[in-house]
This record gives C-alpha cells, structure tokens and sequence, in this order.
C-alpha cells in the first residue's frame, strides 16, 4: 500500500476515527445515556480484572469508583493541565507519564489529545475520550469514568489535586487502546510522544553527541518538540534504582525546560527534568535549595525557578546531565533537522507491510539465503533539495500493534532496515543482487523498539528500502514512512505470463510430440482427464470435450518447466523446496504476483519447517494457472480464494 499525504496533517490531522466496537461516536454515546439518564459503561474495556491484569490475579482488591465517588467535587481540570498533574501510581508505565508531562507544555497539541469538550456540568454522563495517533490515522478512544481505587483512593496514575481526573482517565483510554493496563508496564517515552502527536522520533546518546547538543536540544524545545531522557541499566536489579545524587536508573524522566544564566561572570547551561512519581529529585549544583541560586540575579532566580518544590522537578548543570544521564528522546513535529537552521516543507510517503514466516520474513542480511524474501519498496528521489545537489530524507520503520498483542505471548521484534540503489528496470530483486550489491544507507542498528528512524543525504536516483527484522521466521505487521523534501514515487510492474509458441512455429521436438501425441491420443486424454479433477481442470478441452494437440502442447511444455524448475531449487533432492523459494520458482514460471498474494501462498502450501513438497507445489502453480489464464495475466484482488 502506497499512501502518500501532507506533513501538515501530522500538526493538524483530519478528523478521528471512533474505536469503538459499535462504531458509535463520542457524541453519540453521550447522548445515549443523557437521554436514558444513565451513567455510561463501556461494554469494550470493562471495569473488571482483564482490564487490567493479562498474565497474572489482580494482586490487591481493587474497586473500580467514578470521580463523584471519591470526592465531592471533582472536576476534569483544575486550573489548567499542567505536569505536576502526573503523579505515577503502582504501575510502571513511567515512560508514558513523562510523555504526558512534556504534553502539558504543547498547549495546541494538549487540545487534540485532551479535548475540552467535557467535564462534571450538566453534559456530564460519565463519558470521556482522548485522540491518538496510530499508523498515520487519529483514533477517538471513549471510556467510563471507573477508576481502579483502593481505599477511595486512585492508585494509579493520578492528580496532586485529589479532585482532578484528566490524567487518570487518559492513563485509562491509553490502556484500553493498548488492551490492558499491564500492557503499559514498561516502554519507550518516545513511543507515547509520537502517539500525541503524529511527529517522528529520533534518539541521542549523551556520550556520543554532537558537541552542540544542547543548542540541538534548545532548538527542539523551541520548535515544540517533546523530549524525555533516561539512565541505562545494565541488569534488571539496577531497574529503578536510586543514586546518591537522587537519580533513578531505568526511569523515565521529561525535559521541561532549557535555559542559559549569568554565573559568577560566565554563562553557565541548564536543564530543567522532571521526575514523573512526583517527588525524588537531584540533590546536586542547581538543585531546588542549592546554594549555586543565590549567586544569580533575584529576577533571574525567580522566573527560573518560580514556586519551585519538591514536586519531583528539578533543574542541573547540562554538564551534569550529561555526565548522568545516557539517552535523549525527541519527538519532532516535523522532520526538518535540529543542527541547521533550514525549514522545508516535506512530503510523506506511508507503507504497510508484514513479515510473514516461510514467506516474507527474511531477516537481516547476515542471512543471505532468506534475506532477499523480505518486503521490498522502491521509490524514486526525483528531485534534489532547494539550493542542493542532494535529497533531505527520513526513513522511520515502526511495528504496529505489538503492545496490544502482549497478551497473546508476543512483544516486540529487533527491526531495522537497508537502502540500495536500484535497477530502474526490475521488479523484487533476488539473492544475487544482495549478495554482490552493499547497502548506499542503513539504520545504525537492528534493536527492539516499536520505531527506528534515521535521517539520510541521498543523491537523485531509484533506491530500494528492505525492512527486516534481525532474524528470519520472526513476524510482524509494520509501517514505513518516507519524509522527502520533494515528491517521491514507487515502482510498480506485473507482468503477465508468456505466450505460448504457434503452430507453425514448431521446433523439431514439438513436431516429434505432435506425430507422439496423434497416435497415443485417446490413451493422453483419459489420464489428463483424470489429472485434471484432481487439479481442478488445469487444461482446458474445447466444445466437442476432445483434448487437442494445441492444448496438450501447451501442457507438456508448462509442465516440463514446472518440474524442472523443482528440480533446481530442490537443491537436496529431498523432495521439497523453500517456500522462500517459491517467489523466484513463481517468476521462473512467468507469474509474477504481489506481496500479499505470495505471504498467503507461503502459508497455504508450506509446512511447519517453512518446506513446500512436489505435489503441493504442482497444486499451487496449476491453479495459478489457472487463474491467470481465467483474468488474462492478473490476480484478481480475492484471488486467493482461487487457490483453496
């Protein structure tokens, strides 16, 4: 699927799509219930454990409260949503409150995830919604209001105001899109950042950083980029532990601000972080009570620090935070570089794809055998940048649902992919062209996030992007987008099968076959006949019922083909062939057919060691045939219903 939109629609989407099961609306919803005087109560996440536990028994007994049973007055904001309104609670989904904190501070970008067109007044019907982006499209996502509490007190996600409730049921509408609270346990603050927002991603190692970093980090902040940072663990036991200096390791953390101050006659850099529990701070120079603040100007102290406390925020030396923290996030509104100043406008090209086991899912290029199987997607970079020789663009690969399916055993896969320069005049290229061909651009590393993206210089010209996951057998769903400064395109061809030869065309052999074939006839005819309902009248007779020499040419020379290209990829003699095989035996064939068509196939026909054996391989290209002779050289797009 070739899907090429606007960038402006990532600022300013089109309008959501509802998720719920009955497909109807918010608005609808809340009617509903206005009318019947009735509190809603969503039949798609229910107030019951598997909302919130998928592998194990809830652990303490929960009571799922609505907002009017746990205070008197709640209310759906309080004074503006702001970040200490996030204060984590018994789940570890750190990462997504950090990406909330840093939404606080995009008030347009707050707006369309948090629409203000709810709340405790008279349209209240215990009914909320949020928007998210997913896979290029905004989804609405509706709720009820029943929070998990203990103790008539929320112990999740929740407020520093006991009557505010944006925040917990946004952690709510968040889990339902996800499948469960526990699927949030763990995960990328990036992840949660582009979900806001549409935007695209990229990753900064504070050791191995430009030496601008932070001018790089200023020009995000003023862009409107979020950004969250983190300190690596080297074992699960270091997995939120605290330093003596008040850092905690393998924790999200939200960058909230960046400034520059006059500091005993020299500039000095700061950074403002925010711890999402809420309390737990830096204890280091530039701390809440440190004595670096009474150095600066009073003005200067107040408008940094303002009515700073021990709300889990806190401000450092960049140095320092540096030297303590590993990795950057920033989610970009746009793909337009932080290290120069230039503004384009970009175009996006969005493609869908699936790594299928025994089909298309190939791994990466240490296996050579299988890596060429994987989705393959040509585009053309027709034009260079304004005032350059070359093409600004960014490749981001993300996996599509694999929160969602944790429940099912499945997590992420290790993914990256690679760039070639590409014959003009090819369909999917093969293993040779991967074997003496390397790669023009590549993602740094294959690794198991839910997005890798890079940003590449490429000069005009055809390319072929392969995304793969690390080894082959591993399956998953995914999108690729493509930001260009300029316009790219695809290249696209299916070509129909060979004509077979005329009559007066014969070779010697044909000739030979003919005077064979007249005097063997009747005896050629009864075993086609049979042949063909077993296989589903492979060979077609004409009206009199006979099979005519023509017919039975046709047939003798297909089926010699068919056999001997067997034969070929049937390296072992064991009698089988790879299904990943089974693409260039296809094409050998004269049928060339789509991604989708060949993935089904794979499934269809292999075993479970991914091997297709002779008769199930004849099965699988006589009714291709089939097929194609019935709509003239095309698949038709229910084509697989052909093949069973």
């Amino acid at each position: 699927t070739y899907l090429p939109t606007c960038l402006t629609a990532l600022k300013m989407p089109a309008k959501s799509i509802s998720t719920q099961a009955d497909g109807k609306t918010f608005e609808q919803l809340r009617q509903e219930c206005l009318q019947k005087k009735k509190l809603f109560e969503d039949p798609d996440f229910p107030a019951c454990d598997s909302s919130l536990y998928y592998s194990q028994s809830v652990p303490i007994n929960f009571e799922w409260k609505r907002p009017g049973e746990l205070c008197e007055n709640p209310e759906f904001i309080v004074g503006g949503a702001d970040r200490t309104d996030i204060c984590q609670g018994a789940l570890g989904d750190c990462w997504l409150l950090a990406a909330i904190a840093s939404l606080t501070l995009h008030k347009e970008t707050l707006t369309r995830v948090v629409p203000n067109d709810q709340g405790f007044d008279r349209s209240y019907a215990g009914i909320f919604h949020f928007q998210f982006w997913q896979h290029n499209r905004w989804l609405d996502v509706v709720v009820d209001d029943r929070l998990p509490a203990v103790r008539n007190r929320l112990v999740l996600l929740h407020s520093a105001s006991n009557n505010e409730f944006w925040s917990a049921l946004l952690e709510k509408a968040y889990a339902k899109l996800n499948g469960s609270y526990e699927s949030l346990k763990g995960g990328s603050t990036l992840e949660a950042m582009e979900d806001f927002t549409g935007g695209v991603g990229e990753t900064y190692e504070t050791k191995s950083a430009p030496t601008d970093l932070f001018n790089i980090m200023k020009k995000a902040y003023d862009r409107g980029s979020m950004m969250g940072c983190s300190i690596d663990i080297t074992s699960s036991a270091e997995s939120e532990a605290q330093t003596a200096s008040g850092l905690v390791k393998g924790h999200a953390y939200s960058i909230t601000g960046l400034e520059e101050v006059n500091y005993r006659g020299k500039k000095v850099k700061l950074i403002r972080i925010r711890n999402p529990w809420g309390q737990v701070e830096w204890n280091g120079a530039w701390s809440d009570e440190s004595r670096e603040w009474n150095v600066i100007d009073s003005s200067e102290k107040k408008r940094i620090l303002q009515n700073s406390m021990d709300d889990g925020e806190f401000w450092m030396e960049f140095e320092d935070f540096k030297a303590n923290y590993d990795k950057i996030e920033i989610c970009n509104l746009t793909p337009d570089s932080l290290t120069d100043d230039t503004k384009r406008k970009w175009e996006v090209n969005m493609f869908e794809g699936n790594w299928i086991r025994g089909s298309t899912a190939g791994g990466c290029r240490n296996f050579i055998d299988t890596f060429w199987t994987n989705p393959q997607f040509k585009l053309t970079l027709l034009h260079a940048d304004d005032n350059n020789d070359k093409c600004s663009v960014v490749i981001a690969l993300m996996q599509k649902n694999r929160r969602a399916l944790r429940k099912e055993g499945l997590d992420l896969q290790t993914i990256g992919f690679a760039l070639y320069e590409a014959p003009a005049d090819e369909d999917h290229l093969g293993k040779d062209f991967f074997r003496y061909n390397g790669s023009k651009a590549r993602s740094k590393t294959y690794i198991n996030v839910r997005e890798i993206s890079e940003r590449f210089t490429l000069p005009p010209g055809n390319y072929l992007l392969v995304p793969t996951t690390f080894q082959p057998h591993d399956e998953a769903d995914f999108i690729i987008r493509i930001f260009s400064e300029k316009a790219a395109g695809t290249i696209r061809s299916v070509l129909p099968p060979p004509m077979p030869s005329l009559p007066e065309e014969e070779t010697d052999e044909e000739k030979g076959l003919r005077r064979m074939f007249e005097k063997i006839a009747a005896c050629v005819h009864i075993l086609l006949v049979m042949y063909v309902i077993c296989l589903d009248r492979s060979i077609q007779v004409d009206n009199s019922g006979q099979l005519e020499f023509q017919e039975f040419k046709v047939f003798w020379e297909k089926m010699k083909k068919w056999i001997m290209l067997f034969i070929s990829y049937d390296t072992d003699r064991s009698g089988k062939m790879s299904s990943y095989e089974l693409r260039i035996a296809l094409k050998a064939a004269g049928m060339h057919l789509n991604t989708k068509l060949l993935q089904l196939l794979g499934l269809r026909f292999a075993d479970e060691n991914y091997d297709i054996d002779f008769d199930d391989y004849l099965t699988c290209i006589v009714r291709l045939e089939n097929m194609f002779s019935e709509y003239k050289g095309t698949v038709p797009p229910y084509g697989i219903y052909l093949l069973k």
